[in-house]
């Protein structure tokens, strides 16, 4: 494939194995895709799905799963630990080989526009194919989540960028995006104290935490909205997440560009916090696919901080030095053949 486009569904169901098949299989059969992974989590409720290809099947892939989830996914009786507000909730584009931003740009509105006509469901624009400025951030396009969307789109304001300002019970909306290579990225700590970990999440993450007032009151600039004490990490999202079943929980953070925040740095502020409220990382975890560049990174701070770079130290070699400092089989097994993505391409 000389244009190679790489599209990252999510959506919201993350143990029902007719629907996980069902979606895999929309994919999978249009011809020019290659369906590279499917990460279902119980505690999110959630699957992420990455697939690539040339544009034109990309597209057609993803409406065939947005398909899918409006025939099988209930919203009405959604629970999950992670933002969400539709069955398919974000579908973004992203630039992999001999296609640029711009394209996955055109590449999101030409999904919205079939969405919005064939399927009769709304579709909001976000990150580089948003149609205004406040609709860049995608938790700002979400903001209320599916409990608030029904009121939300009786708002000017709120009208969806394609499709009925309408609200569809059994589905939500879905936002459809082009961006950079996003990292999903969690990093997992030994204690069960959410209110801790989502300390850790506010101290980090780039959007930071509110400031409070002396009765621990949020407080509010002129235009009402929340004053916030920013973050250290730039394009970095996250919040903190339980995993009840594990007796633990985890900073869920996406790294929308990873030359800028990658995941060793994200690691080390985050241990560094945890550290801080007498909290151990125990490990993280790449959901999805990851980019070989931002391992080879983790890999060369590592050496770097122990002074030992052996001379002609493999590139296999230094993925394995990555895997091993940033602790990726700590929640799940990383298997680099199937999580890095110029590996799974081949």
């Amino acid at each position: 494939m000389d244009r190679i486009v790489q599209c990252v569904p999510n959506f919201s169901e993350g143990s029902d194995p007719a629907v996980l098949a069902a979606i895999g299989a929309a994919i999978d059969g249009v011809e020019g895709v290659l369906l590279l992974g499917m990460e279902p989590d119980p505690s999110y409720n959630r699957v992420v799905v990455t697939f690539v290809g040339e544009p034109g099947p990309v597209v057609e892939a993803a409406v065939r799963a947005t398909r899918v989830a409006l025939e099988m996914i209930d919203m009405t009786c959604h629970q999950g630990g992670h933002p969400r507000f539709g069955a398919l909730d974000v579908c973004p584009f992203v630039p992999v080989r001999g296609v640029t931003l711009a394209d996955c740009a055109e590449l999101a509105r030409s999904y919205g526009q079939r969405v919005g006509t064939e399927l009769g469901l709304p579709v909001y624009l976000y990150e580089s194919a948003a149609s205004r400025p406040e609709r860049k951030n995608l938790a700002r396009v979400r903001a209320g989540e599916y409990e608030a969307l029904e009121e939300r789109l009786r708002q000017p304001e709120h009208v969806p960028d394609f499709g009925p300002p309408e609200f569809v019970p059994r589905f939500g909306a879905v936002a459809a995006g082009a961006r950079f290579f996003l990292v999903a990225y969690n990093i997992d700590l030994d204690t069960e104290d959410l209110d801790a970990a989502n300390e850790v999440a506010l101290a980090v993450r780039e959007l930071g935490a509110p400031l409070l007032g002396p009765e621990g009151e949020p407080l509010l600039d002129g235009r009402g909205r929340k004053k916030m004490i920013p973050g250290k990490l730039r394009f970095t999202k996250g919040i903190g997440v339980a995993i009840p079943e594990r007796k633990m929980c985890q900073v869920s953070m996406n790294l929308t560009h990873y030359l800028i925040t990658p995941p060793h740095v994200a690691f080390e502020e985050v241990r560094f916090e945890a550290q801080k409220r007498s909290i151990r990382v125990t490990g993280s975890e790449v959901v999805g696919l990851i980019p070989i560049e931002p391992l080879l990174m983790a890999a060369e701070y590592a050496l770097f901080e122990r002074g030992d770079r052996p001379p002609g130290i493999s590139e296999r070699e230094l993925v394995e030095v990555a895997h091993d400092y940033l602790g990726l089989s700590d929640f799940s097994p990383f298997d680099p053949r199937k999580k890095i993505i110029e590996h799974a391409i081949g």
